[in-house]
């Protein structure tokens, strides 16, 4: 049954369509079959792997709101080993839609569940907020992994979002754990990056991966050419920063 990992942050701009896209990447890269969710109406994700948002005749909302099934909804290899559920703005209007429907908080994993299976790993990409689609890819997910921007408000909304996985694991899915603690955004040039580090590290309970994602601009330039780093520029340190990430990601257990 596929590890389901949802990518989660209620602030905006700290890596998580960045991390969703690539740690698919190159976990895929690795011989792992992969599931990408995108639950932002942004559509990021989606556009980062190269699908033209606006021009897909189903997406995850039409899945949610039972237009189509999730066969339908799937758009497969979208690079070798990536399959991905794709978003668009639409998406917005969800939360309207979902509320006269029972069970409200379990309709995307109500439908992944029957696809399960077939993945090693799902990733699933959050909105930046807490809504009812983040408590839907947490209800979905076995683990949260929470990207963490080297910026002096780093831990600013980390204890809500911490208290926010408490109350879904205690209320609607008991199996959810924290996945840990992803740093993003770092350069080792300047002082504060590291003080983030050391601070968040002192400050909180959770499992902070080794692996550091740098700033870097090939890793800024690929979504621009709807590819994942790892085939943009497979040298660069955001590519090997990732590869890294993959690696901690399979050897750990829950």
């Amino acid at each position: 049954m596929g590890r389901a990992i949802a990518i989660a942050n209620q602030k905006g701009g700290v890596g998580k369509t960045t991390t969703s896209i690539n740690l698919s990447a190159t976990l895929a890269e690795k011989g792992k079959k992969v599931l990408v969710i995108d639950t932002d109406p942004q559509g990021n994700t989606t556009s980062g792997f190269g699908l033209n948002k606006n021009q897909l005749e189903n997406t995850i909302y039409e899945l949610l709101i039972g237009q189509c099934n999730v066969e339908e909804a799937l758009c497969k290899d979208v690079v070798e080993g990536v399959d991905i559920i794709p978003s668009n703005v639409n998406l917005a209007a969800v939360e309207i839609e979902l509320l006269d429907i029972e069970n409200k908080e379990y309709v995307l994993k109500n439908s992944v569940e029957t696809i399960r299976d077939n993945y090693d790993f799902i990733i699933i990409d959050c909105p930046p907020s807490l809504s009812m689609l983040t408590i839907n890819a947490m209800t979905t997910a076995n683990t949260v992994l929470v990207p963490i921007q080297c910026e002096y408000y780093a831990l600013e909304g980390l204890s809500q979002l911490v208290h926010t996985v408490n109350l879904v694991k205690e209320r609607l899915n008991n199996d959810l754990e924290m996945e840990g603690v992803i740093f993003t955004m770092y350069d080792s040039r300047t002082n504060l990056s590291m003080q983030v580090v050391e601070n968040v590290k002192d400050h909180i309970n959770e499992n902070v991966y080794k692996t550091i994602i740098p700033r870097n601009i090939r890793l800024a330039e690929a979504p621009s050419y709807g590819i994942p780093i790892n085939l943009y520029d497979s040298k660069s340190s955001g590519a090997e920063a990732y590869r890294l990430l993959a690696d901690e990601v399979i050897g750990r257990k829950f």
